[in-house]
């Protein structure tokens, strides 16, 4: 197949690019920047120039492809109403393109959110609408079935990790922690985070892509839930700082715009993919990562 992935260059893209092309699968990546080009072409992918923002391209990689992978996200904290605009406005336009055809897209998504337990596949996420978080594409994504794609929601965890250059959440608890002399957790730290290698996620993409039914709800989810007082513990270790717990009124000061995740008890149950996509991820877990120095070094 010819598959088209937008965010070819970036955290995850990077990783899937290199799956998609063992599994024998040719890849035309979406890139924004010449420097971006010339990785997905030394990756042995063809670039196309093009961003979220510019539509055209969006359709010009869907007409060619015989399945999209939607990775990017603007990921702009600062201003989340445009990046769910954005995000809302390019889903629309691959799907216009892929109706009726039962190629595959699958899209890039979050964990539902279920307080007080792990949120599994078969659990609905409730975000849908513009207005939503991601601009609620999963919904929208999924709705597309019935239009003749073969959607498929990517459920990612919140912490891609790795080593070599993630700039999601964990890196703004690192920077605290550096920032503050401390690595902090909020309150009791019980509170559980999903992860996941971004190798293992990208086996389960390539897989996937080949593989899922439409209207597939996959959880990209290695750790289902991990304290978030260790996490904080592994990083205070790595930087030799003390770990410490964060009053809720205190962590806005403390951790910045992450606060106001660092504190969700948002754990995922795996077992669902496992079985259903015979998928084991056997990459380092996130403490690993973190003592390896991946994150601090």
């Amino acid at each position: 197949m010819l598959v088209f992935v937008t965010g070819a260059s970036g955290w995850i893209g990077s990783a899937v690019v290199p799956e998609l092309l063992a599994a024998g699968h040719h890849v035309l990546g979406l890139v924004r920047s010449d420097e971006a080009a010339a990785a997905v072409s030394a990756a042995g992918a063809e670039p196309l120039r093009g961003s979220l923002d510019d539509l055209a391209s969006l359709r010009a990689g869907a007409e060619r492809a015989d399945a999209v992978v939607h990775l990017a996200n603007k990921h702009d904290w600062s201003n989340v109403a445009e990046s769910n605009r954005a995000e809302r406005a390019a889903v629309e336009t691959l799907l216009d393109v892929l109706a009726g055809s039962d190629r595959a897209f699958a899209l890039a998504s979050g964990t539902a959110f279920a307080p007080g337990r792990l949120v599994t596949e078969d659990d609905a996420n409730p975000a849908a609408g513009p207005d939503a978080p991601r601009g609620g594409t999963e919904a929208l994504a999924l709705e597309a079935v019935d239009r003749g794609v073969r959607s498929i929601s990517l459920r990612f965890a919140p912490t891609v990790h790795g080593a070599g250059g993630e700039h999601g959440f964990i890196p703004q608890v690192v920077e605290a922690a550096r920032r503050n002399g401390a690595a902090g957790y909020v309150g009791d730290g019980a509170n559980r985070w999903s992860a996941v290698h971004r190798a293992d996620a990208a086996q389960l993409v390539a897989r996937a892509i080949s593989t899922a039914p439409a209207g597939s709800r996959l959880h990209v989810v290695g750790e289902e839930g991990l304290a978030t007082r260790d996490v904080a513990a592994a990083i205070g270790e790595a930087l030799g700082v003390p770990t410490v717990s964060v009053d809720p009124a205190d962590a806005p000061a403390h951790f910045g715009w992450i606060a106001g995740f660092w504190g969700l008890d948002i754990p995922a149950s795996n077992a669902l993919t496992r079985e259903r996509f015979d998928w084991t991820p056997t990459h380092p877990t996130l403490l690993e990562d973190i003592a390896s120095g991946a994150y601090t070094e």
